[in-house]
């Protein structure tokens, strides 16, 4: 194993004369696409797949760590950590990732710097960063956000481009945390709507790569005139926070030139009183043209949300086949757990959804949707109700672990849980009375590592958690600009600590990994991934919670980490049998990646919170 921090100054030499090399086409043959990770989920799809075989179910117990590079701030005097969520991306035998304080590039047969980008008392979004290849007149930029900046550098050197925006950056005024989208000469970024700001800022925008002129930016709170603004009744729309584009990446349709877009909550979310009505592009996923921001459809995942039960992540696209030719699909998970199919051209379900009569909130004032759109065939991907039978027993787990959960019970008192979307227990001036038992918590089922998709075996994955959250509604203080808040206990999760472990309190599992049919819509196969440790031997394969998603490759592997157990994993794609694991020493709360290096070796790749582990085959 190998651990270098000395850049290397030849490597950064021959990188740059390939890059210059390719502006006259006089390139050397470089690996194929197959080969290559050149965004946050391999391609604009957001699949997660890669073709690569090399290793495979024969071989994957072979697996070894070939080296790692530290995330950490390099500054000693004043060193933070990374708590990385990023996946790198690997172009033209590079790979490029962010750190604690820097941007890097990476040899990645090696793990040796080729350059360094070290920002000063900035950081860089711990999620990623962005490859744009260049045009006749500009060199190959890498892109990263750092808060309100978006900024290039030359790929070659990790210089600023100067070339770019104002002296090689540019002001996006909203922040955004996560990794750019570039699709050919667009840039466009998400928002991330900072507390006690003014309205309207969670639209996502586009800009140009090679000068960063603003293109387009799509309202996510329709302003009057615009569809959608009358979904926000009393003219609710003024001023209003959230509804922003947070995810870490996007995708999009090549064929189409549609960019996909999902959007969050409002804010407040909890509660509603003051904003009747479905509440319009919140809780959606919405198609744009990519070039011009022009609205092409939309499908709400929820109306009118309560619970901040966004879609975190963008749709993976994917083809059905079906007897009357290909039908153009897209897949979307929520954190309130459910998986939407839908025709991608126009946002049609394709395996049905209806629109179910759901529990109505008594908080006063309060304009809860009679209904929610719920899939007919597509079973939920996490928790969505609780009752008496749920609650853990000393046989699932221990002794100790069911008597805390039902001193948890004895603490909370009376629970409410009626199903889906079940809205917060109403307490009258602040005195005792019911809490609801919110399932998937507040955290979310699925979450923002986004679903991944085998075109080979044409199966979606999606892993979830199923952690629930306490919680109700009472008056608000004063000061607050809305009558009523939620409040939770000290503790806001259903789920107790013991000997350093967090265990929920209901019969597990407490996270598993789905493998959805997209030609049917029905479950292929679902199993627990994670490991509770403090329980005894033969219980410990509960699932445990985790954000970060898996990708799969065409040699029928699946990898993730995600797990607050550190491990990584390899499963076979096809059954969800596990065949390898690895303890990473920290938590691997990112998606993984893969890639083929120059010394003909796959590579398998993970974000170990401060820690960057590469693995191949063992010699």
């Amino acid at each position: 194993m190998k651990q270098i921090r000395v850049i290397s100054q030849t490597r950064r030499f021959f990188l740059g004369l390939i890059f210059f090399c390719s502006l006259t086409e006089t390139l050397l043959p470089a690996h194929s696409q197959a080969q290559a990770w050149e965004s946050y989920r391999g391609n604009f799809e957001g699949t997660g797949y890669s073709p690569l075989t090399q290793i495979n179910d024969s071989n994957v117990d072979q697996l070894s760590l070939s080296w790692s590079y530290p995330l950490a701030s390099q500054d000693t005097e004043g060193s933070s950590q990374a708590n990385s969520q990023a996946t790198p991306i690997f172009v033209d035998d590079v790979l490029y990732v962010p750190a604690a304080d820097r941007v890097v590039a990476l040899d990645p047969t090696s793990g040796e710097e080729i350059w360094e980008h070290v920002l000063g008392s900035d950081r860089p979004s711990r999620r990623g960063i962005a490859f744009w290849p260049g045009d006749e007149n500009n060199l190959p930029r890498i892109f990263y956000t750092s808060r309100r900046r978006l900024v290039a550098l030359n790929a070659a050197t990790g210089k600023i481009d100067k070339n770019f925006g104002q002296q090689g950056e540019i002001d996006l005024i909203t922040p955004y945390l996560s990794v750019p989208l570039i699709y050919k000469n667009v840039i466009v970024v998400g928002a991330n709507t900072p507390r006690g700001a003014d309205g309207g800022i969670g639209n996502a925008r586009a800009f140009s790569a090679v000068d960063g002129e603003k293109i387009w930016e799509f309202e996510s709170v329709p302003q009057p005139s615009n569809p959608g603004n009358e979904t926000w009744e009393a003219k609710s729309w003024m001023g209003r926070l959230g509804a922003n584009a947070w995810p870490f990446y996007f995708t999009v349709d090549e064929a189409r030139d549609l960019l996909f877009i999902p959007l969050a909550s409002p804010i407040p979310f909890a509660y509603g009183g003051d904003r009747a009505g479905s509440n319009l592009y919140a809780n959606s996923v919405v198609a744009v043209n990519v070039f011009t921001g022009k609205y092409h459809w939309h499908f709400q995942t929820i109306h009118h949300d309560l619970w901040d039960h966004d879609p975190p992540a963008p749709p993976v696209l994917f083809d059905i086949p079906s007897n009357s030719g290909t039908i153009p699909a897209l897949a979307v998970t929520t954190k309130s757990g459910y998986l939407y199919i839908l025709n991608r051209e126009d946002g049609t379900p394709i395996h049905g959804v209806a629109e179910r009569a759901v529990p109505q909130s008594e908080v006063p004032g309060e304009s809860t949707s009679a209904t929610q759109p719920i899939p007919i065939v597509t079973p939920p991907m996490a928790k969505v109700s609780f009752d008496t039978d749920d609650l853990v027993t000393e046989e699932d787990t221990s002794r100790a672990h069911a008597t805390a959960c039902s001193q948890l019970i004895s603490q909370i008192g009376k629970i409410n849980n009626q199903g889906p979307f079940t809205p917060w227990s109403y307490r009258p001036g602040g005195t005792g009375g019911e809490t609801t038992l919110l399932f998937p918590g507040l955290t979310g089922g699925p979450n923002w590592g986004g679903p991944a998709f085998d075109k080979d075996s044409g199966l979606i994955f999606v892993y979830a958690t199923n952690l629930g959250s306490l919680g109700w509604m009472e008056e608000s203080v004063a000061q607050s600009n809305v009558p009523y808040a939620l409040k939770t206990p000290k503790s806001r999760n259903f789920e107790v600590t013991l000997n350093g472990q967090r265990m929920p309190c209901q019969r597990p599992p407490w996270g598993h990994l789905t493998a959805v049919d997209s030609a049917t819509g029905t479950i292929a196969w679902r199993k627990p991934i994670g490991l509770t440790t403090q329980l005894p031997k033969g219980r410990q394969q509960t699932g445990r919670p985790g954000r970060a998603a898996a990708i799969v490759t065409a040699s029928d592997l699946l990898f993730i980490a995600s797990t607050d157990d550190n491990q990584f994993r390899a499963l076979r794609s096809s059954t969800g049998e596990q065949l390898w694991s690895s303890d990473l020493g920290h938590r691997g709360n990112a998606n993984p990646m893969t890639y083929q290096g120059e010394d003909n070796n796959q590579y398998v790749i993970i974000a170990a919170t401060e820690v960057l582990l590469a693995y191949k085959l063992s010699e």
